[in-house]
């Protein structure tokens, strides 16, 4: 039972009586909903679950429930919204126009060097007053990033060596990567990354960009004949987020708990990652895999024609929805070079 759900019940059999949390602390469990299979991505999803276990002797259970069983991975957020679960995952690429604030870190070539880097930036844009209020709207608290490396593009056919061939290319490229993408005449297409495979397999898509733990968990690498190594467009942000009545709803003793497990899960979450690359590249080289290095003319060529006026269209997009994307820029740019 929920803790919502366990909530409606308590109220209803005492009607009206007074009752602590204490009454249905010793058997709480909350559910996640999750997309795709267990992976690098959702590892310190299961690190916070294992570590509240531990920290209330099994009290309070974060059950973990994959492959869309709960939502669609385009509709966690609104689930998370209506209380029907209590923790999800999601990216805020696939419905930009529902957490706009989120967006900004999702803009092409923006340099964060590492992932620790993109924790210390999303953990300060969550404490941020626009992100907050954003997020409130689907009564959303966020608690964790996912932090990911650069996406890059593993494709079939003829393999790129210039930005020029990229030119009429149906490729699987969300938020600000499609965009820049679009701007040196691919053709971004909207693809989860559950149906990413199957796109790639069939022709739907040339290319899918993805960060190489997802190449690996969604088997795209059996699908494509080409890898680029350093093209390194972006990235996307897919926080875990909790339903904020539920959270203030839990007793101190489990807040605590789940509070306290969040740096922990973090750093487990970047030791896991940090082995991906170790199955990553013989993986490539197992299924032929060509690795493509551009120039640094070609990246140089591709930065200066796809990186600003996307970030110029995203700033007159927030300024547009009352949203202050200059605030939140500097706040990404100040906390790169902390």
């Amino acid at each position: 039972m929920t803790l919502l759900k366990s909530t409606t019940a308590v109220l209803a059999l005492t009607l009206g009586a007074s009752f602590t949390a204490e009454a249905f602390a010793a058997d709480l469990t909350w559910n996640v909903s999750l997309w795709g299979k267990r992976r690098a991505f959702t590892e310190h999803i299961e690190k916070l679950a294992q570590e509240v276990a531990e920290r209330t002797d099994g009290r309070f259970e974060i059950k973990l429930h994959y492959g869309g069983a709960l939502s669609k991975s385009r509709e966690n957020l609104d689930g998370i919204a209506i209380g029907a679960f209590e923790m999800a995952q999601f990216c805020a690429s696939y419905h930009a126009d529902k957490n706009p604030t989120l967006t900004v870190t999702e803009l092409p070539f923006l340099g964060v060097p590492d992932l620790e880097t993109q924790i210390k930036v999303d953990l300060a844009l969550y404490e941020h007053p626009a992100v907050q209020k954003d997020l409130a709207r689907w009564n959303a608290k966020p608690i964790m990033s996912s932090p990911m490396p650069q996406y890059n593009f593993l494709g079939s056919g003829d393999a790129p060596q210039t930005v020029t061939d990229f030119e009429g290319m149906r490729v699987r490229a969300l938020g600000g990567i499609g965009s820049a993408m679009e701007i040196v005449g691919a053709v971004p297409t909207s693809v989860t990354a559950a149906e990413a495979y199957q796109a790639l397999d069939s022709g739907t898509v040339k290319a899918v960009s993805f960060a190489p733990h997802a190449h690996l968990a969604f088997n795209t690498i059996e699908a494509g004949n080409w890898w680029t190594t350093n093209l390194n467009p972006g990235t996307v942000h897919c926080p875990v987020v909790v339903n904020t009545d539920a959270y203030e709803m839990l007793p101190e003793e489990f807040r605590v708990a789940l509070d306290e497990s969040i740096e922990p899960a973090l750093q487990h979450y970047l030791e896991t990652y940090a082995a991906v690359y170790d199955k990553f590249y013989p993986t490539l080289e197992e299924n032929g895999v060509e690795q493509i290095t551009f120039t640094d003319e070609e990246l140089a060529n591709f930065k200066n024609k796809a990186a600003q006026p996307v970030w110029d269209a995203w700033l007159a997009d927030m300024e547009s929805k009352g949203v202050p994307g200059e605030e939140l820029l500097q706040l990404v740019q100040t906390k790169m070079s902390e």
